[in-house]
């Protein structure tokens, strides 16, 4: 799923490839991708690209008075083509999500992979208007996002340190990979609970939280679209790489299975040495 640092960087591709430039086009090509109806995305068609924004892992693309609103979800990406077929693509068949052709031929789609169809766009006048935009909490990359702030976010939660960081009503953009990542910078288990950290622990996780993010952010930047999925898997220290060696300690990367993911830690950096229960594996084995 793309995060923070990978949105980042495509709003900022967008930002230099749309800006200025005349939408022709918007196709919708599959039956579950577009949530709002009014205004029709026909009225995109000869608007001018004002601008690109990220909202948490939002792209907001601004033309005229109207703001194309994305959420790629767990398998979507964008794809930017200097030139599209003369023949329009048959909806309903592959990934193909939603096209957008540009006066001068250029554009992008959006694809989403698999069978369970998230990826999301919505055509709003204000982006408030989506939902998913309406819920989100503060930016981590905010310069007013400091240590004071995530304390206090932190300070009415009891639960896992692992769900709040991907709470996106607590905080925005981060996702279940540089959750992992985060936690493992800065040596704590995903399994503590947020009501026992200490003074210390919150700045130590809040140094880790902003320099992860900040580190991602700084490679991502200047890269192709095309490019920034192998970027992140690259940069991933314990994330997706259950049974590989701890790049600090050599220990063995572990994993926790749940229904519909999991996640990675190192037991050696970050739970004393201690592998974390993980149910739905000791069911298996029963």
């Amino acid at each position: 799923m793309p995060e923070l640092p990978e949105v980042q960087a495509l709003r900022v591709f967008l930002d230099d490839h749309l800006v200025g430039k005349e939408i022709a086009r918007v196709l919708p090509l599959a039956i579950s991708v577009l949530k709002t109806y009014d205004p029709p995305v026909s009225a995109l068609e000869g608007a001018t690209v004002t601008g690109v924004t990220r909202h948490g892992k939002f792209l907001d693309i601004g033309a005229g008075d109207l703001h194309l609103v994305t959420h790629l979800a767990r398998a979507g990406w964008l794809q930017w083509k200097e030139s599209f077929p003369a023949t329009p693509p048959r909806p309903g068949k592959g990934p193909l999500a939603l096209r957008v052709v540009l006066a001068a031929g250029d554009g992008f789609d959006l694809t989403e992979m698999g069978t369970t169809k998230r990826l999301s766009v919505h055509l709003v006048r204000d982006p408030a208007e989506v939902p998913g935009v309406a819920r989100l909490g503060p930016d981590p990359l905010d310069e007013a996002f400091g240590r004071e702030a995530f304390a206090a976010l932190l300070a009415g939660e009891r639960r896992r340190i692992k769900g709040a960081l991907r709470d996106q009503a607590l905080i925005a953009g981060i996702g279940n990979a540089y959750s992992d990542e985060i936690l493992h910078v800065a040596r704590m288990s995903p399994f503590k609970l947020t009501a026992n950290l200490s003074e210390d622990d919150v700045t130590t996780l809040y140094t880790a939280l902003r320099t992860t993010l900040t580190d991602a952010v700084e490679r991502s930047s200047g890269l192709e679209a095309g490019k920034l999925k192998a970027e992140k898997k690259s940069g991933m220290r314990v994330h997706g790489r259950t049974g590989l060696p701890c790049p600090v300690c050599g220990d063995t990367i572990l994993e926790v299975s749940f229904s519909d993911s999991s996640l990675q830690y190192c037991p050696t950096c970050q739970t004393g040495g201690k592998p974390l229960a993980d149910r739905r594996l000791s069911r298996l084995l029963k």
